[in-house]
Formats: structure tokens, C-alpha cells, sequence
């Protein structure tokens, strides 16, 4: 099987829990022989080696080079820093994304800010037709790209690419609508001379660029549902965002959930047949992320961890108030919040008001050998996320035989029985929990014991066997249709 990727993010050019994701199928993907291509949306450092082939704006960049030297056009023209595709548009220049944290912009082809003239996208329905129709036209070379139009019908142009407030997206960077348009654009000109059998697009900043590789290429497209706006944002969805990702679930042809919970999302939501959606567990890799050998640090402090961006969906002030409760019954504990997001600083505010700063620590966006050390100091981890589709997070707190606490509302609690299970709500329980563990060596123990061989039956292999399934019944239904 030959699997074209589209993804946000990729370790260890981009390491949010998404690309972690990521990472962990591919490998299971390609161990199992099947070939695999990852189209990424900003430049790739060639140092780094990787199991996959990675195509990423600087691989068009060459091409144009290439194709200048020659005489010919080969994937686009060089404009000065930018690379444009045969309409004249650029095709990189990611300005205004954060991805996880990392700035796109710092490795961008042209610092100047992105030009502001790209084919727009208004938002649902019928628009991402005509999203289609304008990726053949760069596909096929011909000379002028349709404005695309609003799914209401009436033909205006959409507004400049929306701002995204607080919730929607919030914490990757301000333009996100129109890096999607972008980033479609840039897959469809990277894989004109790609062969694949079926394209796999991962979360809604994709979608549009599945959408319209599947329109231009025939190919069966498989969205893969990480997190819903209801999720990110609860009832106070961004409208647009909503659009895109119920677009990419009706246009594909087969949806892959992460979750029971959030398959029940998707079809209750967004309208999806249910039996149109399969449920694909995460995985962890346990070998990658085992402490060394005797690795332990020494300290008088029990330390509570929380891991994850600090955002609505996550709950941290549920965690915060159920530490309230636990130092007064213990004293020497620490409560350590590892990540970065929109309500960080509320959350430093919280903890001061509470009396409780000196025993909250804010270490901000952790990766590579700090997460595994953070991990190795835990003595309990907590993820009392409001709306959790997954938590990879939960596992790989498992792995490093950290014992578990997490929310109800979360898809691992679907699959993992020897770890502690409370409503994010409920912080007296929370805080019980807590202290139980803190305070009770054997159940502490227990937990670790079992968790870890528990999480043995969860691997990226599994996942990735199931998404082969998905990948074999799209095919046949894109083949049956014919």
C-alpha cells in the first residue's frame, strides 16, 4: 500500500501530541511494508533522517531551481524568495501559523510577511467543491484559478481569511483559515508526480488539501478525526473551522476516529453515518521512551504532573483547584504544569490567589529528553481534561510506569482499566484520588504494575493494522462506485 500523509505536524521537525501521532503510525506503517509519503508545511531540515519520504515547501523550492536551470517548469517559478505556482500564487509562506509553539515564520522563504492575494475559502458545504475545482487548475497548469464562493449561493468573494479568537485552533498561530488554503495548494503542486493509492489527511488543517487531492487524482481520501472544535472550544465553536472539518468528514470515504467518544461526536455532530467512521485507538512506543536503567531523582517532594497544552479542553484549573485541596493533607507535595497556551498566565494568577504559587510549577512547553525527565520525576499524573478525544499523554505517563488519573471524558478511559478514573469536575474526588496515591505505596504500586502491562495490548502496530483496514474498505467502496 502506498499512502499519501497530510499532516500538521512531524517530530522532530514539529512535536505536539498531533505529530507524535503521527510519527508513531508511520513507523508502524512502514515496518509493515507499506510505503508512505508525509507532506509537511514548512521546511525541513534534510539532516534529520526519517522512516518516511518527507515533502515539504523547500523540496519545491529545488524543483523550481531545477526546472529554472533547465529551462523548463518543473513544480512552480521563483519570484524572488518566493515560489509561485503556474497562476503566479505562492505556494509557501506560512506566516501567521504556530505550530505547537515552533513559528513557522522562522524558517519561512520570505520573512516580509505572506502576500495577501491567495484564492480564498469562505467555509462549508459546496465551497469546498469549488476548492477542488481550483487544485485541478493548478494540477493541470491551465491559465486562471476560480474565486472560489460562499456556500450560501451567492457568489461573493469570502473576506480575508479569518482571525481566530481564543478556543478555536488557539495557540497554533492567527491566520489558520488561510494556511489551510495555502497548505492545499502547496500538497497539490508537491505530489503532481507522486504515485499513492490513497491519501490520509490528519485533523482539520488538512482537509481542504485532501479534499482537493481526491478531487484531482480520484484517489479515496481518510480523514483522521484527533480532536473536534467541540472539543477545543466546547459549545462556543468557530463557525468556519466547524465547516472544514464537516467537509472533510462527508467528502471522505472513510472517517477514522480515535475514540468511541469522539466517533459519537462525529456522527452526532457532524451528521457522519456511523457506519462510515472506524475507531483506531492510539498507541505508545514503549522501546523509544523507556527511563534509562536506574535513572531516579531524589527528592523529598511528591510531585503531581500535568502534561499538555494549557487550554480550555484541558481542564488546568480543575487541576489547580483539586491542589488547593491536596496540600492540606499533603504538605510536600508539588503540582508541575508542563506545557504552553492561551490560559498559562490565568493559570499562574490562579495559583498565586489561591496561596498555593510556591508548590505550582510552570516549567512552559517541554520536549524531547525534558518530557522524559518530567516524567521520570512524577509520582502521580492527572489529565482532568474537559473533552479529550484521545490522551496519548495517559500512555506514555503508563510507559514511564507513572501511576494514572484521568477524566471520564477522555478516550483513553475507553480502553485503559488499571488507572484511576474521575469527572474533570469533580475536584474533591480529584484531590481524593490524588492523596490516595501520594499517600499509599502499594496502591501507587499496584497501579504501575498493571498499567504497564495493560498498555503492552496499545501499539502504533495495532493502529496502524486497523488503519489498513480503513485504507483496504476505502478502495473497495472509491473501486464499487465505479
Amino acid at each position: 500500500m502506498r499512502v499519501l500523509m497530510l499532516g500538521w505536524e512531524f517530530p522532530p521537525f514539529i512535536a505536539g501530541g498531533l505529530g507524535v501521532a503521527c510519527y508513531g503510525l508511520t513507523k508502524a506503517l512502514d515496518k509493515q511494508g507499506h510505503q508512505v509519503i508525509f507532506v509537511l508545511p514548512k521546511p525541513v531540515d534534510r539532516r534529520h533522517a526519517s522512516h518516511v519520504r518527507l515533502l515539504s515547501p523547500d523540496v519545491l523550492r529545488a524543483r523550481a531551481a531545477a526546472g529554472a536551470m533547465s529551462g523548463g517548469a518543473m513544480g512552480g517559478e521563483v519570484a524572488g524568495d518566493e515560489i509561485l505556482d503556474d497562476e503566479g500564487q505562492p505556494l509557501t509562506g506560512f506566516q501567521h501559523a504556530t505550530f505547537r509553539g515552533v513559528p513557522a515564520s522562522f524558517s519561512s522563504p520570505y520573512p516580509g510577511g505572506a502576500p495577501a492575494d491567495f484564492v480564498r475559502l469562505s467555509g462549508a458545504g459546496a465551497g469546498f467543491a469549488g476548492f477542488g475545482a481550483a487544485a485541478g487548475a493548478v494540477l493541470e497548469g491551465s491559465e486562471s484559478i476560480p474565486e472560489l464562493s460562499s456556500h450560501s449561493g451567492g457568489g461573493a468573494a469570502a473576506p480575508p481569511s479569518g482571525v481566530l479568537g481564543v478556543g478555536a485552533g488557539h495557540g497554533y498561530g492567527m491566520d489558520l483559515i488561510g494556511d489551510s488554503e495555502r497548505y492545499a495548494r502547496l500538497v497539490v503542486a508537491l505530489t503532481r508526480r507522486e504515485q499513492f493509492d490513497v491519501i490520509h489527511a490528519h485533523d482539520w488543517l488538512t482537509y481542504p488539501a485532501g479534499i482537493a487531492l481526491a478531487h484531482v487524482t480520484g484517489k479515496p481520501l481518510v480523514v483522521h478525526v484527533h480532536s473536534t472544535e467541540f472539543d477545543r472550544s466546547g459549545n462556543n465553536v468557530n463557525q468556519r473551522v466547524y465547516d472544514i472539518e464537516r467537509a472533510g468528514m462527508h467528502a471522505a470515504d472513510r472517517v477514522v476516529a480515535v475514540s468511541q467518544m469522539t466517533k459519537s461526536i462525529c456522527v452526532r455532530r457532524y451528521g457522519v453515518r456511523p457506519d462510515k467512521v472506524d475507531v483506531v485507538y492510539n498507541g505508545v512506543e514503549r522501546e523509544a521512551i523507556q527511563p534509562a536503567a536506574g535513572a531516579k531523582i531524589e527528592s523529598t517532594d511528591k510531585l503531581v504532573l500535568f502534561l499538555g497544552r494549557i487550554t480550555m479542553q484541558k481542564g488546568p484549573e480543575y487541576f489547580i483547584a483539586a491542589a488547593k485541596r491536596v496540600l492540606e493533607k499533603v504538605p510536600n507535595a508539588k503540582f508541575v504544569l508542563a506545557g504552553s497556551g492561551d490560559m498559562a498566565l490565568r493559570m499562574i494568577e490562579l495559583a498565586a490567589g489561591m496561596g498555593i504559587g510556591h508548590r505550582v510549577l510552570f516549567t512552559g512547553f517541554l520536549r524531547g529528553k525534558d518530557v522524559d525527565r518530567v516524567y521520570r520525576m512524577a509520582d502521580c499524573y492527572v489529565m482532568p481534561s474537559v473533552s479529550e478525544p484521545f490522551g496519548i499523554a495517559a500512555l506514555e505517563a503508563i510507559s514511564h510506569d507513572v501511576p494514572v488519573i484521568l477524566s471520564k471524558t477522555s478516550g483513553a478511559s475507553e480502553v485503559l482499566s488499571h488507572v484511576l478514573k474521575v469527572d474533570f469536575w469533580d475536584i474533591d474526588e480529584m484531590a481524593n484520588k490524588i492523596v490516595a496515591v501520594l499517600k499509599h505505596p502499594p496502591l501507587s504500586q499496584t497501579l504501575r504494575e498493571h498499567g504497564s502491562i495493560e498498555v503492552h495490548r496499545l501499539t502504533w502496530d495495532g493502529a496502524a493494522g486497523k488503519c489498513v483496514e480503513t485504507y483496504d474498505a476505502a478502495l473497495a467502496g472509491r473501486n464499487g462506485a465505479r
